[in-house]
C-alpha cells in the first residue's frame, strides 16, 4: 500500500510546499480566560501575564468553540509577538475578526522587540488602525498619525455583524504595508516612518482597547513568511490554508486570484473541483469524510499542492 502512495504522489507532481507558516492560531485548545498566561506567542504590555491587561479566550468563533476578546475596558494591551523578530523579509499577519454595531476595534505593528518580562516599549509604526474610530461610523476604518481620528492617511471598508479576514502585508526592506479586508486590497504601501521611531524588526501586533466602545472578536491567526516559498519563482502563487485540520471550510489565504481548487484523497480520486477566480477563496468540504486529502491550488500557470485533514 505504501508504494501505491508513493506511485500516487509522484503522478500527480504532489509537493507540500506553500509559504512558511511561522504561527496559527486558532483557541480551540485554549481555557476561557487570559491568554498570556497559556501561550509564550503573547504577552501584556506590562510584561505581566493575567489581570486587566490580558485578553479573555471566550466562548465562540469563526468556526470554532472559541475566540480572543479585545473589550472595551480600555486597560486590555495584547501584543502578539511575530517569532524570529524578523528584520528582512516580506511577512504577512492574517486573523478574522468580527464586531457588531456601534463597536470600535484597534491594532498597530510594533518594530522593535522589548525582551523578557520587561514593561514594552513603545515601538508604533506604520500608523494606528482604526474599525470605528469615533464609534458612530460602522463599517469605516482608517490609518493615521492621530489618536483622534481627525487626519486620515487611508481610509477603507469593511463588514459589520460578521466574521471578516484582515491581513496586513509587511514589506520590511522596503518599509512599507497592505492591507486586505477578506479578498479587497484596500490600501497598499503605506510607509511604516511615524514619528521619529526607526524600524528595528517586525516585533509584535498590539491589539489594544483604545476607547470604551472597543470590542473586536480574532480568530484563526496566521503568521506567514512570504520571503521564500521554495527553489522555484512561485511568488503569484503564495498562498496558505487554514484550518487544518479543517471541519466545513477550508479558507485559501492567497496573494493573487486563486483559478481552480481540486481535493484528491490520498488515492488520487479526484472529489471536489471548483473555480473560484477570486483572491482568497473558501472551499465547502463539508461533504468529505473524515480523514487525509491533498489539495491542489492554482493560481495563473503554476500549482502547489498541500495535505490536509478532514475532522
Amino acid at each position: 500500500m505504501k508504494k501505491m502512495y508513493i506511485l500516487v504522489f509522484m503522478a500527480f507532481g504532489f509537493t507540500f510546499t506553500a509559504s512558511a507558516q511561522l504561527y496559527f492560531e486558532n483557541f480551540e485548545s485554549f481555557n476561557l480566560g487570559d491568554i498570556s498566561p497559556q501561550s509564550p506567542h503573547w504577552r501584556t504590555w506590562s510584561g505581566v501575564d493575567g489581570g486587566a491587561e490580558d485578553a479573555d479566550v471566550v466562548a465562540g468563533g469563526q468556526e470554532g468553540n472559541r475566540s480572543l476578546i479585545i473589550d472595551g475596558s480600555q486597560i486590555t494591551d495584547q501584543l502578539l509577538l511575530i517569532p524570529g523578530n524578523p528584520s528582512s523579509g516580506q511577512f504577512a499577519v492574517g486573523f478574522y475578526l468580527a464586531m457588531h454595531p456601534g463597536k470600535s476595534f484597534y491594532f498597530n505593528m510594533q518594530a522593535a522587540l522589548t525582551p523578557g518580562s520587561d514593561p514594552w516599549q513603545q515601538a508604533l509604526m506604520g500608523g494606528n488602525v482604526y474599525f470605528n474610530c469615533d464609534g458612530a461610523s460602522d463599517g469605516v476604518g482608517i490609518v493615521t498619525s492621530t489618536t483622534d481620528c481627525s487626519a486620515p492617511e487611508e481610509t477603507f471598508s469593511y463588514p459589520v455583524d460578521t466574521y471578516f479576514r484582515v491581513t496586513c502585508y509587511y514589506d520590511l526592506d522596503n518599509q512599507t504595508w497592505s492591507l486586505r479586508i477578506n479578498s479587497n486590497l484596500v490600501f497598499e504601501n503605506h510607509p511604516f516612518a511615524f514619528g521619529t521611531q526607526t524600524f528595528e524588526s517586525l516585533a509584535a501586533i498590539d491589539f489594544y482597547s483604545a476607547s470604551p466602545t472597543n470590542e473586536g472578536y480574532i480568530d484563526v491567526v496566521e503568521i506567514l513568511d512570504q520571503t521564500t516559498v521554495g527553489t522555484e519563482d512561485f511568488d503569484a502563487t503564495v498562498f496558505s490554508v487554514y484550518p487544518n485540520p479543517v471541519k466545513n471550510v477550508l479558507n485559501i489565504q492567497s496573494m493573487a486570484v486563486v483559478e481552480t481548487v481540486e481535493i484528491y484523497d490520498i488515492m488520487g480520486k479526484l472529489l471536489i473541483s471548483e473555480k473560484p477566480a477570486t483572491i482568497s477563496p473558501n472551499i465547502n468540504t463539508s461533504n468529505l469524510s473524515p480523514g487525509t486529502y491533498l489539495a491542489k491550488v492554482t493560481i495563473g500557470d503554476a500549482s502547489k499542492t498541500v495535505k490536509i485533514i478532514k475532522q
